[in-house]
């Protein structure tokens, strides 16, 4: 895109042209028209004369050059600021290829003005852009030896350095190379295309604006263009205020910048002879008295630099903010909006003239800061350390905070020599200026959690708690080609051991217990539960470049793992600023935002410049949201609660989960009121080697002072939030999310265990082997469960399948109502041999005429044919 930078950097004022400006420009176009020969080419340009050119030909040449130069905008420092408590903007860090800050006329000290038309071009303001009689003595210099002279005026030396400006504005250095040896080339050709410029401009601007426009783009050294900023930088005070022989010392150093700067102390003798050539040009063109020259020759020169230091360094020495400011210009540079290449977005940044005006929450980043800084080294023997902090705004993706234990530096040079800096921000994915992020452990339970519920579960649905052996083909997978994950068996275990059997599934998530969650996701699609993690934003941190660790599509993207285990283990290595913007979704009705580090731009007229800002979209439901915050906040809230600490000083509704991968590498704490989500990574940034060069890999945190440190820091952040920007209870969750749901068992007799399983867990029960009873059911078919058929029971409660051993029948009916005798004839002849008589109220037994009132077991019951029957005889008295 073109650079933008203040309409004030162009050659105008609101000051009118002159009678006497106007008439000059008149008089130099009708001289360039009108003389002839080689008067008029020697005239216009001493190159032409010494060349020996026909004098037709250097005016039919100037004739046919364009006459038209748009003095455009100039390059200027972009800066990035911060919003005080106050409301004030701070400065953070500021961006240039050219130093320059382009002031008003009334902004430039008088004497500065009258220094450069006194030694530059004396008949600046009665010439009409290019001085015919400086160019015939020119020519006579040149020829008679006595020393070149170009007889450039101001107006034709402000040409030259717009079309110098004009080649420096193209972002392909090879066109910008060749443009600049265009604008610089010794020829007749750009010596009389300057001088019909110079007429153009003078037609166009008045005086007044074209030494304006001349001050403030001349380059002064370096990379300080425009008197203001050489003031800045060569005597650390405005333009406005420079003295007399101060202007003069910088008019000075435009002659030849190499040679004349005097921040290298060498030139200061050569510059002070320049500097009082100037102020005797400055006498005798009667702009200063004898006594103001007297006593500015007797002052001696004496810089007073102030740089103007460039880069996220900066920011990282004023305010900790070196990573977020690199992490601000890397997202400008991806913005198509800059540029089409990151390249050419970073060139006109540095260029443009931009005000940014950052996210960043400074209170809030302090409070990061301080609590890393006391909890978290550096440097530590044996591990890698490493921790950050991001923290986002809920609903808009702001980004608050961003801090980590090593300062950011980008110099190699000085990084070779402080290793408890980094120039990698551990925030952050790696095309962000990022690492390859950190596994997120337990911390991904509430992603599977929300499919949970999405699917139409509730958090008090029933599952098996403990560790196990299962198959992989028990876990529906329709990205995968047969369906399921894979074949096999797999084991896993639970690190909370303490909860076991068949528990509600908010159990499984305030104890964070791994066979809960596979319970959970064996009655779902891992497909849909990654697919939903991906709609909130989680994602690799880099691409995976390890073929080993891949599954299906992901090799080579930042696809997460779809893998059993991630469900509840979350396997990949995921950047702190997306978990945050994760759980962001939780506490703000499921609406996810791209983390943003940038609230406006401005160019410096205070215009505003568009830029890609924050996408907001639907990661899930309001509902699915609400149910996940109910149960992130028991988290927190409950008796026994994991992340008790996370619970606000401030009395502000707050959710969370921790996370903690093998042998504690990676340690989280990640949570959010309905303001503000933080998340906070502490652990091993990288491998560790032995001394020997062996037994390399990322380290465990155990035995460190700072595996806890996250518990330290979430809270100091979340508390400096809380006060700022307060915080609402969560919505309530639907009833269908936190109810105990009933359903009936269906019967299943004479079934297939398989068939019976497939019915029982499509309802939404778990499934257990109860083994063989007694049963006139064919052999290995199901003959009943427990409970039995028709009962109704909660949701996800196990169910025992009971399969028939086909040794049993059924007792008849009938039996009761008979006699004694007759009864027993019917069971024998149903197979029943061993048949007992008693009383039901005591007496004599007699079989052949008593009638038996009840059987025992009763009449249906299926039981051995061995088994003793008892019939119970309405006996006579004794």
């Amino acid at each position: 895109m073109t650079p933008r930078t203040s309409k004030s950097s162009r050659a105008r004022t609101v000051k009118p042209r002159s009678a006497g400006s106007a008439l000059g420009g008149i008089i130099g176009a009708v001289a360039m028209c009108l003389i002839a020969g080689v008067l008029v080419t020697a005239a216009v340009t001493p190159v032409v004369a010494l060349s020996g050119m026909a004098a037709t030909t250097a005016v039919d040449i100037f004739e046919k050059l364009p006459n038209h130069l748009n003095p455009g905008q100039l390059a200027e420092p972009s800066t990035l600021y911060a919003k005080a408590a106050d409301g004030s903007d701070v400065e953070l860090a500021t961006f240039y290829d050219q130093d320059r800050k382009t002031v008003k006329w009334e902004d430039i000290s008088q004497y500065a003005k009258d220094a450069t038309v006194a030694e530059e071009d004396p008949r600046f303001y009665t010439h009409g852009g290019v001085d015919v009689l400086a160019s015939g003595r020119a020519v006579l210099q040149n020829a008679a030896g006595s020393g070149y002279s170009g007889a450039s005026t101001v107006t034709m030396q402000y040409v030259r350095n717009v079309r110098i400006q004009e080649a420096l504005a193209i972002p392909d250095k090879k066109e910008s190379d060749a443009e600049y040896k265009a604008a610089m080339k010794d020829s007749i050709e750009r010596k009389l295309q300057e001088m019909k410029y110079a007429i153009s401009i003078e037609k166009k601007y008045s005086k007044d604006e074209i030494l304006l426009g001349y001050l403030n783009i001349a380059l002064f050294g370096r990379k300080v263009y425009g008197i203001e900023s050489a003031a800045n930088y060569y005597f650390g005070k405005t333009a406005k205020d420079l003295t007399l022989p101060e202007a003069a010392s910088l008019v000075a150093t435009v002659n030849n910048p190499a040679k004349l700067q005097i921040d290298i102390p060498k030139n200061i003798p050569a510059n002070k002879e320049r500097r009082d050539k100037i102020l005797n040009s400055m006498l005798r063109t009667g702009k200063i008295t004898q006594a103001q020259h007297d006593e500015a020759i007797a002052t001696p020169v004496t810089p007073n630099i102030h740089e103007r230091i460039a880069g996220c360094n900066i920011a990282e020495q004023n305010h900790g903010l070196g990573a977020f400011c690199d992490y601000v210009i890397r997202t400008i540079k991806k913005d198509k909006k800059f540029g089409e290449t990151p390249e050419e977005a970073a060139f006109n940044f540095s260029r443009g003239g931009y005000k940014i005006y950052t996210t960043i929450d400074l209170d809030m980043q302090w409070a990061a800061k301080q609590a890393t800084n006391e909890t978290v080294p550096a440097l530590a023997d044996g591990i890698d350390v490493g921790s950050a902090t991001s923290s986002v705004q809920v609903g808009t993706g702001r980004v608050l905070t961003m801090t980590q234990n090593k300062p950011f530096n980008n110099a190699e040079s000085f990084l070779k020599d402080h290793p408890d800096y980094t120039t990698i921000n551990y925030n952050t994915d790696y095309e962000d200026g990022g690492s390859s992020g950190f596994q997120v452990g337990s911390t991904f339970k509430p992603i599977t959690l929300a499919e949970w519920i999405r699917t139409g579960h509730s958090v008090r649905d029933i599952v098996q708690m403990d560790g196990r052996t299962v198959q992989l083909q028990s876990f529906k997978d329709s990205c995968a080609p047969d369906g399921v994950y894979g074949y096999g068996s797999w084991s896993f275990t639970n690190d909370n051991l303490g909860t076991r059997g068949n528990q509600p599934a908010l159990i499984a998530i305030r104890n964070s217990v791994n066979g809960g969650l596979i319970s959970m996701q064996q009655k779902m699609d891992l497909c849909d539960t990654y697919k939903l993690a991906e709609k909130l934003g989680i994602h690799r941190a880099a691409k995976l470049e390890n073929p080993d660790m891949a599954t299906f599509d992901n090799f080579g993207t930042t696809k997460l793992t779809r893998v059993p285990s991630g469900v509840f283990g979350g396997v990949d290595e995921i950047a702190p600023i997306t978990m945050a913007s994760a759980y962001a979704a939780f506490a703000g009705d499921g609406t996810v935002c791209t983390p943003m580090p940038i609230d406006k731009i401005e160019d410096s007229d205070g215009n505003p410049v568009a830029f890609t800002g924050s996408k907001c979209t639907e990661g899930v439901s309001p509902e699915v949201a609400a149910g996940v915050a109910y149960a992130l906040q028991d988290y927190i809230n409950n008796g026994n609660s994991l992340m008790s600490y996370a619970r606000s000083a401030h009395g502000i509704p707050h959710l969370g989960k921790t996370g903690t991968t093998d042998d504690a590498v990676d340690n989280w704490s990640v949570g959010a009121s309905s303001k503000v989500a933080t998340a906070t990574w502490v652990g091993n940034a990288g491998p560790v080697c032995a001394p020997d060069g062996t037994n390399c890999g990322r380290r465990s945190t155990f035995g460190y002072s700072f595996q806890t440190a996250d518990q330290t820091i979430w809270p100091a952040v979340m508390n400096v939030a809380d006060l700022k920007y307060q915080g609402d209870a969560f919505p309530e969750p639907s009833a269908s999310a936190t109810q105990v749901t009933m359903d009936t068992i269906p019967d299943v007799k004479g079934k297939s265990y398989e068939e019976a399983s497939n019915m029982l867990t499509q309802v939404g029960f778990n499934v257990v082997d109860g083994g063989e009873v007694d049963s006139s059911v064919a052999q290995g078919m199901v003959a009943n469960t427990d409970p039995g058929a028709g009962a109704s029971v909660p949701r996800g409660s196990n169910i025992a399948i009971l399969r028939s051993n086909g040794q049993a029948s059924p007792i008849p009916d009938g039996l009761v109502g008979a006699t004694g005798n007759s009864a027993k004839s019917t069971l024998s002849g149903a197979g029943f041999s061993n048949v007992d008589f008693s009383c039901q109220a005591g007496g004599r037994v007699n079989p052949s005429k008593d009638k038996v009132v009840s059987v025992d077991p009763a009449s249906g019951t299926e039981v051995r044919s061995d088994k003793q029957i008892t019939l119970s005889l309405a006996c006579s008295k004794k």
